[in-house]
Parts: C-alpha cells; structure tokens; sequence
C-alpha cells in the first residue's frame, strides 16, 4: 500500500511538473518570437506577462467553476477534451501574416495581446487549468497527504522554475526557434498521457468510496481528515482581498524590477527569467512543508534589507550594474518571499483550493495590468515602482507587542513622522545644495539620515512604509535642484524626458536612465552636433571618409534620438531615419526641445520612417544607401535582434558597393566589441572599431564600429590614430536571431 501511494504521489507530482514546465516553456519561447516585431523593447515582455497571467486567471476561474458544478467524471472528459483541442492549433508559431501586421504608430500593446491570445491563449489557459484541477483530483483519493494537497503547488513551481532556467542556459543555445516549438508540442504529447494515468487513479479512488464528485460544497472526510477546519469552512471578503493584495504586490514588484533589468542592460529572455524564476522559487519556498521559522525570518530582515535597497535606489547611481541589479533582485526576493509566506500561512483546508488559487491569480493579473497598461496611461514617469516597494514594506507582520488600543491616535503619528521625515529631507536637500560638499556626503545627509531614522519605525509597518514613502519624495526633490524638467513622456516603448541644465546652455535627452543626446540652445552653437557625436569623436572621421567618396548620397540612420547625426549632412544627400518611438519623433522633430531636424539639415531631404528598423528597412531598395549608422545600442537596453547574423545580411543587402556599416556600441554594461567582430567575420567583412574614451563638457565617450565589404572602403579610417582592425574569434558563436549570449559580454568592471 505504501509502494503504491508512493506512486501516487509521483504521478501527480510528475504530471504537475511537467504541465508547469510546458507552461513557462511557452512564455520566452512565444516572447522571443514576437519580440524582433516590435523592437527589443522591454515592454514586449511586460505585455506577455500580463497577457500569461490574465490567462492563468481564466484558466484558474474554469477550475474553480469545473470543480464546484462538475462531477469528477465530467471534468476528466472536459480537460482530456480540452487537452485535444489545444493540439489543434500547433505549432506555436508566428505567421507573415502577424509580422505584417504589426502597427507603425501608437501603443502596439492591445495588437501584441491580441496576437499572443491567437498565437498562444488555448494551449495556456489549458495548461493553467491543470494545476488547481490535478491537485483537487489528488484531494480526491484516499493518500495521506489528501487533506492538504498544498505541496503539489511547490512541484508545480518547481517545474516553473526549471523550464525558466533551463530556457536561456540550454533550450535557446541548442535548439532554434522552429525546433523549439516542434520539441515542446512533443512533450505537451507526453503530458496528456500523464494527464490521462491521473485522471485513471483519481477516478478508482473515488469509485472505490463511491465520491464521483469532486465539489467543494460535499468535501470527502479524507479531504478534510474526518473533521471540518472552522477557519476553512467559510471564507470573508476581507480574507480573500487579503489575498488579493499579497498576490499582487510580488506581481507588480517582478515587472518593476524587470523593467529595470531590462532597460538598463538589455532585453532578451535570459534577463527576464531571472525575476521569474526568482518570484517562483519564493512560491516554492513559501508553499514547502515546514517553512515557518524560515519566513519569520525573512519577516525580520525586511526592514533592513529595504533600507539598504533604498540607500541605493534613492541614490540614482548607475555604476556598478552588477550591485544594483543585485540589490534590486534581492529586495524583490525577499519581499516576494514574505509575501508569498503569509499566502501559506492562511491557505484554507482542500475544499477551497481551487478557489484560493483563483484569488491568488486575481493578484497575480491586477498586478501585470497595472505595469503593463494602467502605469504607462497614468504616470508620465515610472511611479508604479516605488510604490509598490512601499506597499510591500506596509506588509511586513505587525508583531503584537506594537499594537496600541488608540488606533486613531497611532494613524496620526504614521503621518506625522512621515510630514516630518518628507521635510528633513527637503531641508537637507536645500542645504546641501548651497554648499561644496562631495556628491556622497549629499546623500548621506539627503538620503541616509532620514532612512536610519525610518529604520526605527519599523516594528510599526504602517509608520514605516510612510516614512519610506515621504524620503521617496524627498529624494526626488534633491534630483530635481540640478536640473529643469522640460518634458516628461512615457508610452509602451519607455520613458524619455527633456531637461536643461540649471546655469547652463545645454539640454539633454533621456531614455530611463540613459543619454539619448544632448543640445546647446545658444543659437550660434545649435547646430553643433554633441554629445557621442561630437565632432572630435570618430563619427566625424566616417562622415569625412563618406563625403570624400561617397558609395550613394543616400544615408539611413537607426535611431533618431535628438536628430543630432543630421548635422553632418551635405546638399545634394537624403537622409531617412528609421524610429521605434513616436514619443522621439514628437519630440525631436518640432523646435520646441531640439532644433536639429528644423535647422540644421543643409538643404538635404529628411525624412523619419516609424516602426522597428528590421521591418522597415526591409522595404527599402536594395543597395540603397551608401551609409548605414546603427545608432540603436547607445541605450543600454540593446535591441539584440538588430546585431545578429540575419539583421547584417538585411543590412548588406540595403548597402551600395563601396559602402558602409557603422554600429554605435558605447554601453555602460556591456562590451559589443566581440560581437560585431564576429558578425563582420562570419561574412568576410572587414572591422575597424575606435574607442573615444575622453569626456569633455560637451562631448561624452563613444564607441564605434565600421563594418564593409573591403578594407579599401575603409581605408580613409585607418588614417586616424583612433581606428584599429577588429578581428573575431572562429572559437566564438556568431549571434543569430536564434542564439545570443549577454554573460559573455558583460563588463566586469
């Protein structure tokens, strides 16, 4: 008897596993499909997110209705039935059809839900069914573990966890994207013969004691231990909003820090899954068996974990990337993990299962809905972040030493210390801007002060997370004394804001965090290319080397930013660039920020091409253009599918003989030299990179790379000092739209 409840066991945990990684399987497969089609944007991953939780809450919502109104019997067929259908639509792919259609202009985030719903919706919501369902199949039968079926959920997300590591560390490396769909419809195979032994053992237990239903309104006494737990029996609304809320701060927390992931390093599946998998080992912790002196741990080290994450987030620092990134990722673990533990600890007895998961995916979606949609319509900057790390913090447990009887009196001294904290850091600010203290000394008195202050308040979470949220404030009004805010615009593509230098003539482009460019309003100076494109810089030398013998007059520019590359344009030239963001054209095109495209072009024609680079210069004559400035890596986030193997043939089939390629590569975080060696090596091309390392007032570090199909069509560049040949490794992987490798990359430094 024990050998076969062993079997049990496995078989459940076993089918589990395997639907949970199928599920996660799909998520950066489908992602990385879809992701070319709209230009590397981290929001492409957000919106997936939100689309993948939406339907496991469908697929939650139909459980919790089959396991209420239909008898175990009718739920068998209904998902075996289910299982069939899904089949129908394989193989999960991406069509012509939805490449073509993918919108130039606007927010493309309802088109991307619409076509992940047709690419992907049945095969998920299926799937996401299965794990509420099987576990209340297993309550079912007469194991001893029936009564509380919970630990199913860890093999569930254990199987989660190990679809998303395994994804960018084996799956994308070794198999492409057409094989990657025609391996996971063959394990989605295997998985509905699992499905189909599980629903066989559920179905003889239930016969044997004569419970062909499985409702929650009749729970079998193996179910429930022969007893009725009363806190179980009925749940309150407060109950389940408090759900709710716990499911959905973890959620909103993962896409924040993604966001941040994403868009100061690159996106690509391999950092995505890092959160994701971070948010699901918490379940896994949290849901195990014997968890509870682990989670009063965590509990403790919040406060001062968050404070140690604030310290670095208030500070705005951008160096290192490897400290922040973890700093970020370890608050979010551990807030996740906290979260997640008080959902165990209030979990309600089997007969509620399938409706607590239900809530929890409630969560779970509110959270994706507010990142994705609401916070780009409703916020010009990325306010969703911080609040949800207050909200977070105000979750801590109260320890019952803190209570105090005059709650009114307490709900007055939480604001109170919070108007108090809010107004040292205003203070400190205005203080330590008029005097010539060094920048770490500013926050320590700005930022740090205030935060050990708030350190003191945490046995009072309420009092704490307002203080958070006052120094929040107060931070950001340090920020703003350096600078005049000009213009703030967020869409589905990020954020970008105008600024103008307090005391000077210079106005700056941002895209989060990142320089976009930069312009001096003096008129005599307005069309004097700045910043990477200075003409000090080496991007000077290639418009030389193209003026002196130019292949073609016609010159093609991947990102707009400012418009500042149009000041080296000639008469008798045509210009095109080709952007992503409407926001940019919006603001580089008019004179109201920058003055580059109205003023400066020298009678030459310009024009702006919307939408990914790929798929509009795709419809560009062949050898159309004699130079081709890539001009889309300055971000740190990289768009990867515009470096790959496919994306520089695109290029040298738009290239005029004689011309030339150049790729700007200056990025905080990593190093592309090696890459576009390898790229230029793999189709005999000659390399020449120059690393412009000096910073001036009006110039900032640049990095470039000239590609061609000869050395004689670079020769003009080999007479700077500055330019060397690159050569690439044949012991390298060459990046293709199929692999990519960001760790071998990144800066050490």
């Amino acid at each position: 008897m024990g050998r076969h409840k062993g079997a049990l066991t496995f078989l459940f945990a076993a089918t589990l596993f395997t639907s949970a990684a199928l599920l996660f399987w799909v998520e950066p497969m489908v992602a990385k499909m879809l992701l070319p089609l709209l230009g590397g944007t981290p929001s492409v991953w957000n919106t997936c997110l939100l689309f993948f939780q939406t339907m496991l809450l469908a697929g939650y919502a139909y459980a919790l209705f089959a396991s209420r109104r239909l008898t175990l019997a009718r739920q068998i067929v209904a998902q075996l039935a289910l299982l069939a259908l899904a089949a129908l639509t394989f193989p999960v792919s991406i069509s012509a059809a939805t490449a073509a259609s993918v919108p130039r202009g606007g927010d493309p985030a309802f088109w991307l839900l619409g076509r992940l719903f047709v690419v992907a919706g049945l095969p998920f919501f299926v799937l996401a069914a299965l794990s509420p369902l099987l576990q209340r199949w297993f309550a079912a039968t007469r194991h001893e573990s029936a009564r509380d079926p919970y630990f199913l959920y860890a093999a569930s997300n254990a199987g989660s966890l190990v679809a998303l590591v395994g994804y960018p560390l084996a799956v994308e490396p070794l198999l492409a994207l057409r094989r990657q769909s025609a391996v996971w419809s063959w394990v989605y195979a295997a998985l509905a013969l699992l499905v189909a032994l599980c629903a066989a053992a559920a179905w003889r237990a239930s016969a044997r004691t004569g419970e062909t239903g499985v409702d929650e309104n009749t729970a079998s006494e193996n179910e429930t231990g022969g007893a009725r737990r009363p806190d179980g029996e009925k749940l309150t609304n407060a109950r389940r909003a408090r759900w709710v809320l716990l499911a959905f701060v973890p959620s909103s927390l993962m896409l924040g820090v993604t966001t941040y992931v994403s868009t100061d390093i690159a996106s690509l599946p391999l950092l995505w899954v890092v959160p994701l998998s971070l948010y699901l080992v918490t379940l896994v912790v949290a849901f195990a068996r014997r968890g509870v002196a682990r989670r009063r741990l965590v509990e403790r080290a919040m406060p001062g974990v968050a404070l140690v994450f604030l310290l670095a987030y208030l500070s705005g620092a951008t160096q290192p990337v490897w400290f922040l990134v973890a700093i970020h990722l370890l608050f979010f673990f551990v807030a996740a993990l906290m979260c997640h533990g008080r959902l165990a600890d209030d979990r309600p007895d089997a007969r509620h299962l399938a409706e607590f998961y239900l809530w929890l995916a409630v969560g779970g979606a509110l959270g994706g809905l507010f990142n994705a949609i609401v916070a780009p319509l409703v916020f010009t900057r990325v306010v969703e972040y911080p609040v949800v790390i207050v909200a977070a913090c105000a979750l801590i447990p109260r320890r019952a030493s803190a209570a105090d009887e005059n709650r009114a009196r307490e709900r007055w001294l939480d604001l109170g210390y919070a108007a108090g904290l809010c107004l040292l850091s205003v203070v400190a600010a205005l203080f330590v801007s008029r005097q010539d203290f060094d920048d770490n000394s500013k926050l320590a008195l700005v930022v740090g002060a205030p935060l050990v202050v708030a350190y003191l308040l945490r046995h009072r979470p309420p009092r704490f997370a307002l203080a958070l949220g006052a120094i929040t404030l107060g931070a950001a009004f340090y920020h703003s004394l350096d600078t005049r805010t000009l213009l703030t615009a967020r869409n589905f593509f990020g954020t970008l804001k105008v600024t103008q230098d307090a005391g000077s003539d210079l106005r700056w482009l941002y895209h989060g965090t990142t320089i976009h460019g930069r312009q001096s309003t003096d008129l005599s100076r307005q069309c004097e290319p700045l910043s990477y494109y200075h003409r000090a810089g080496p991007l000077a030398t290639v418009f030389d080397a193209y003026d002196a013998r130019p292949a073609s007059p016609n010159v093609a520019v991947v990102g707009l930013g400012t418009g500042a590359t149009v000041a080296y344009s000639r008469a008798g030239e045509s210009w095109t660039f080709y952007e992503l963001n409407p926001a940019v054209l919006a603001v580089a095109e008019p004179p109201d920020y920058f003055t580059y495209l109205s003023y400066c072009t020298h009678g030459a024609p310009v024009s702006v091409v919307l939408g990914d680079a790929r798929l509009r210069l795709a419809e560009a004559p062949p050898q159309a253009y004699g130079l081709i400035v890539l001009d889309a890596f300055s971000s740190d986030a990289i768009p990867v599918h515009l470096m790959t193997a496919e994306a520089l043939d695109l290029y040298l089939s738009k290239l005029a003989p004689g011309g030339v390629v150049l790729f700007h590569i200056s990025n905080r975080s990593l190093d592309l030299h090696p890459v576009v060696a390898d790229l230029a090596r793999s189709r005999s091309l000659a390399c020449l990179a120059a690393d412009d390392l000096n910073h001036t007032a009006d110039k900032e570090p640049s990095q470039w790379v000239a590609v061609a199909r000869g050395e004689d069509d670079l020769a003009p560049l080999l007479k700077d000092s500055r330019w060397y040949k690159l050569a690439g490794d044949p012991a390298r992987r060459v990046w293709t739209d199929d692999y990519s490798n960001i760790v071998s990359v990144f800066k050490l430094r």
